[in-house]
């Protein structure tokens, strides 16, 4: 399949008084494993911020997550000059789902998802210059470390943000985790809902199910969520769970962290119950060029905590991006991080 091959039409993006869409961007179809149509939009910043695009900027969301949660972060990258491509990973935002009840946070293959970014990088690849930064957050930055592992060499550096490389199971031990999963989708239980359990998105609070502690950027993507309800997930199946699982185990492998080598700064929340932070470090600790920064106080949803928090992350990228092409950073008043 060619890169023209690959796009249909103009794809919707969606958005609310206060948080439309950054300017300079576009909305496309591309066509993922199995054919399966998959949105992504691509921006160029404004020239009056820069003559020549500084690079490109690769967004990779989180579970459950559309493009429309990070036009804050895009807009931060637009305004330092690079341009930026953002996708939805199959089975949420508005790309297709993988069952008729569209709530269903469900997932067959890790293999599904790397081919999805593959055919993603490589239909836009004529369009976004060089060089290329990866950013992903929780299950985003997990897929994305697995495809530096597997041998991408298009990107020049990698900053993740709380990536998923092994999901916290509450009061449960991670042995009987894998239990269960086996057992319900040896018994055709794939696509329900783990225990049971829908998790219903609209009925979430910010004093029960924020990952971040700022309240207005929680009620902002709120507001984008009911102004459009197709762009809404809810609990994951216990297929996506064995995926969840088996895409931690593989990002964990320690022959393949150290083949990575390109810079790659994880920026891990202190107060995340959502993944262990301890395994991020862990496998920082085993790539060549790898970077772990923790931001004390803040939840899962670094990108998308308070100013001071998030500036941690911003810093972060701004350093790297010096890195790959060699223009000073200007570094943003944080949060002290812890660094190693």
């Amino acid at each position: 399949m060619t890169a023209s091959d690959a796009f249909t039409a103009a794809a919707p993006l969606m958005g609310v008084p206060g948080a439309a869409p950054p300017p300079g961007g576009k909305g496309e179809w591309f066509r993922g494993a199995g054919g399966l149509r998959l949105r992504a939009a691509f921006w160029i910043p404004s020239t009056l911020v820069a003559s020549q695009p500084l690079g490109t900027v690769v967004v990779s969301p989180g579970r459950t997550e559309p493009i429309e949660k990070y036009y804050e972060i895009i807009g931060n990258f637009l305004a330092r000059g690079w341009c930026v491509l953002a996708h939805d990973w199959r089975g949420q935002g508005l790309s297709a789902r993988l069952l008729p009840d569209r709530l269903k946070g469900h997932a067959r293959a890790v293999e599904e998802f790397l081919d999805d970014y593959d055919r993603l990088l490589d239909a836009f690849e004529s369009r976004a210059p060089k060089p290329w930064i990866m950013v992903g957050h929780s299950m985003g930055g997990a897929l994305n470390l697995i495809s530096l592992q597997a041998g991408d060499s298009r990107f020049a550096g990698a900053i993740l943000s709380s990536p998923m490389l092994r999901i916290k199971t509450g009061k449960r031990a991670m042995w009987s985790v894998k239990l269960a999963v086996r057992w319900n989708l040896r018994h055709g239980r794939a696509a329900d809902y783990v225990l049971g359990d829908a998790d219903d998105p609209f009925d979430h609070t910010f004093e029960k199910d924020a990952l971040t502690s700022d309240e207005a950027r929680y009620d902002q993507w709120r507001q984008q969520l009911y102004a459009c309800p197709h762009l809404a997930v809810g609990g994951p199946t216990w297929g996506w769970l064995a995926f969840g699982l088996d895409a931690g185990e593989r990002s964990l492998k320690s022959v393949a962290l150290k083949a990575v080598r390109i810079p790659v700064c994880v920026v891990q929340a202190g107060d995340d119950d959502r993944v262990w932070k301890q395994s991020n470090s862990w496998a920082v600790k085993r790539m060549p060029r790898g970077r772990y920064v923790e931001i004390p106080g803040a939840l899962h949803e670094v990108i998308m905590e308070t100013d001071v928090k998030r500036a941690v992350f911003l810093n972060e990228f701004e350093s790297l991006a010096a890195e790959v092409t060699s223009v000073r950073p200007s570094v943003e008043p944080s949060l002290q991080s812890v660094s190693t």
